[in-house]
């Protein structure tokens, strides 16, 4: 059984996601943006009682606003932050992320690795989405009909395409794919609300 902690963080309203299983925590998309919403999710992790060697950091692409709290959660967690390999050099580059969106803010350097090749014999699936970004990824787990989604597949609309990286053929053809999943599938996207396959394929 899923347990499933949700925040808005950022000027961006970014959700982040702690995901707690019988032995297993993962946060998705680190993007505390200040030392409050670092308190909150330092607090819901540390509630869980479970060795920091369960826990696993995934950011579901490499823009800023996914990855605001990155440096910070990988200090306080001493791992790295997985990502699908096509993102790493976006996310390593983030200066250039922050100068598109004219944000003064120096870019921090935080540990990344290759997500697929980090993440092993957990119960859910790795789906690539590309589109969004060459690298965005979906984390769908089928027995308990749950999809997280980044910023692949939203409540009524989708990822934009317009910043580099972006296809929008690609796009389709991810979400193409996601529709094919079953309706009952609960998405967790990261931006707004919470809905369902069903919703979204209509």
């Amino acid at each position: 059984m899923l347990e499933i902690k949700s925040f808005e963080f950022g000027p961006f309203g970014t959700n982040c996601y702690v995901v707690h299983t019988e032995n297993e925590v993962l946060i998705i998309d680190p993007a505390c943006s200040n030392q409050y919403e670092q308190q909150q999710l330092y607090a819901c992790v540390n509630s869980l009682n479970l060795p920091s060697t369960a826990l696993h950091i995934v950011a579901t692409h490499g823009h800023l606003d996914h990855l605001w709290g990155a440096k910070w959660a990988t200090e306080q967690w001493h791992m790295p932050v997985l990502m699908h390999e096509a993102d790493i050099p976006m996310a390593q580059a983030m200066q250039q992320q922050y100068n598109l969106f004219g944000i003064r803010r120096a870019a921090e350097v935080f540990p990344i690795e290759n997500l697929k090749s980090k993440i092993k014999n957990l119960k859910f699936e790795i789906i690539n989405t590309p589109g969004h970004t060459p690298g965005s990824v979906c984390l769908y787990w089928p027995e308990e009909k749950v999809l997280f989604s980044g910023d692949t597949l939203f409540r009524m609309g989708y990822g934009r395409t317009d910043l580099p990286g972006g296809n929008m053929g690609q796009l389709i053809g991810s979400l193409e794919y996601l529709f094919a999943l079953p309706g009952d599938v609960h998405v967790y996207p990261g931006h707004g609300e919470a809905t369902t396959i069903a919703a979204e394929r209509r």
